[in-house]
């Protein structure tokens, strides 16, 4: 695990303890009063500078995202998928369960996310993409025929991608999965768990 890790597992670790605590209490009894009180305590780290500088811009950025968004931000799921991730808890879970975490943190960044049935994926039903709409559309078929019943893949995946690559590989490289490109095809990428447990 890298220190900037390390550092991002504290903070979500400090967020989450303190909500549960707000929990017990009965300061926190709703999703609203959830990201208000997430957002209040955000604002006070970052005020009274109660954590490294490394994580200022984390911090920052899940402030505007609660602010902004409201409930739709879902800092306690932010929060639970950068404890996660960089807590290694994640990397020790099967290849499908890794998977649904980085798509259920696609949709938390506002990425759109979609699976595509074979005549959306190509032909001439299939869905138009544009490089302004940032999204990450899975193939049903590779879905299907992707993983054993273990959870672990068997069958590379192949997804249309027109979010910012960068993004997208952070949030994979920390769910242990790597993407490659089809030089062929105009957003095409093939999904591969990191891990080796492919047939």
């Amino acid at each position: 695990m890298d220190t900037s890790n390390l550092y991002v597992d504290h903070l979500a670790w400090c967020g989450l303890i303190a909500l549960n605590l707000a929990r017990r209490a009965g300061t926190v009894s709703s999703s609203a009063q959830e990201n208000l009180f997430l957002c209040r305590w955000l604002a006070t780290a970052e005020k009274k500078r109660l954590f490294r500088r490394e994580l200022a811009n984390d911090i920052r950025w899940l402030l505007k995202e609660g602010r902004e968004k409201g409930l739709r931000a879902d800092l306690p799921g932010k929060l639970e998928y950068l404890w996660r991730a960089s807590s290694g808890d994640l990397l020790e879970q099967n290849d499908l369960f890794r998977l649904q975490h980085i798509i259920h943190a696609i949709s938390l960044t506002g990425i759109n996310y979609g699976i595509l049935t074979e005549s959306e994926w190509e032909g001439r039903r299939a869905v138009k993409l544009s490089p302004k709409v940032p999204g990450l559309f899975i193939r049903k078929f590779d879905l299907d025929k992707g993983f054993d019943e273990k959870g672990a893949q068997v069958n590379v995946l192949g997804v249309r991608i027109t979010a910012e690559i960068s993004a997208v590989d952070s949030l994979l490289s920390r769910a242990g999965w790597f993407r490659m490109m089809d030089a062929n095809t105009p957003f095409l990428h093939w999904l591969i768990a990191a891990n080796g447990s492919m047939k």
